[in-house]
């Protein structure tokens, strides 16, 4: 197991000057508890974008970056049942993790479930679930990351 001693946040003592941590070829990786964050910088490329989705819940998006919003049409989805639809999104590998979860616009924490049903090179599918007893028509916000795994 490969570990850095760290005596001050992100940097390794070196004698007389500190060296960025390099987590390189790393088994583990620590973070603060006190303060400290794992995710995406604000560079350019890692910038959080949204999208709206179109006349229905089964319709599909695009929206190309490693974290965001999907703001759901407001089609009802009947009791006990499931709409689902595709994301393309160029930053996803058939092997990275998309994570997903309800934002806003559920009418309570129980109504609906939410997860993630395929990843491909380029997609993934978000499947959501109507655990009511009841039609359920809310545009739903949804948050979303990209746990990227492997590079292919």
């Amino acid at each position: 197991m490969s570990t850095i001693a760290s005596t001050t946040g992100n940097t390794q003592a070196i004698g007389v000057a500190y060296a960025d941590q390099n987590i390189v070829n790393s088994d583990m990786v620590y973070v603060n508890a006190t303060g400290g964050q794992i995710g995406y910088t604000t560079g350019a490329a890692n910038l959080p974008s949204t999208v709206t989705q179109l006349t229905s819940k089964s319709t599909g998006v695009t929206i190309n970056a490693s974290c965001g919003q999907i703001v759901t049409f407001n089609t009802a989805i009947a009791a006990g049942a499931e709409a689902s639809f595709v994301v393309t999104n160029s930053m996803v590998s058939l092997y990275d993790i998309p994570v997903v979860a309800i934002a806003s616009g559920a009418a309570n924490a129980i109504t609906y479930a939410i997860n993630v049903g395929a990843v491909a090179n380029g997609s993934f599918a978000i499947v959501i679930s109507n655990l009511s007893a009841g039609s359920l028509s809310e545009a739903l916000t949804i948050n979303f990351g990209i746990l990227h795994v492997a590079q292919v």
